[in-house]
């Protein structure tokens, strides 16, 4: 893949790979934009190695997933979370908090689980296309959905 080739696919697929990156960040805008750039660079570190254009979407999507997971690995949590909780009131005007709930119930659910949903609902991939990108099978995929509908359904519901 070239420059220019890489250029565009880039520029064709980031509006929608930043949606999923802040979804899967749970908000988090400034993590999803670190997420992203870090993404982008390895990708195209090895994008000569890239040999199916017409696959890009899930191969940044996989690389993206994957940046998410080892940068979270490194997270030390220094607020409990009822603590973040009660900075956030249900009553503010600023549009930013308009999915809060979304967001704190994606974050309560396992990252394959997130990653399935966001793929599957938000995205609009196949169970097939999400079975490749976590590198499972698609029984595995549909737990993953299944479990985690069931998850977000009780985390929102509670509200």
């Amino acid at each position: 893949m070239t420059r220019g080739q890489f250029i565009s696919h880039v520029e064709a697929t980031q509006k929608a790979f930043r949606r999923f990156l802040v979804a899967l960040c749970c908000g988090d805008s400034a993590l999803a934009d670190d997420v992203a750039q870090e993404s982008y660079i390895k990708a195209y570190l090895s994008c000569d190695s890239f040999t199916s254009p017409d696959k890009f979407n899930a191969w940044i999507f996989k690389i993206g997933y994957n940046t998410f997971l080892n940068q979270k690995r490194g997270v030390r949590v220094t607020v409990g979370y009822e603590d973040a909780k009660e900075l956030h009131s249900k009553d503010a005007a600023d549009d930013q908090f308009a999915y809060q709930a979304l967001y704190e119930a994606l974050n309560k659910i396992p990252a394959k689980e997130r990653m399935s949903v966001l793929l599957f609902y938000m995205q609009g991939y196949s169970v097939k296309e999400i079975a490749e990108m976590q590198s499972t099978s698609a029984d595995a995929v549909k737990q993953h959905l299944s479990r985690g509908r069931t998850h977000l359904r009780g985390f929102l519901s509670d509200d």
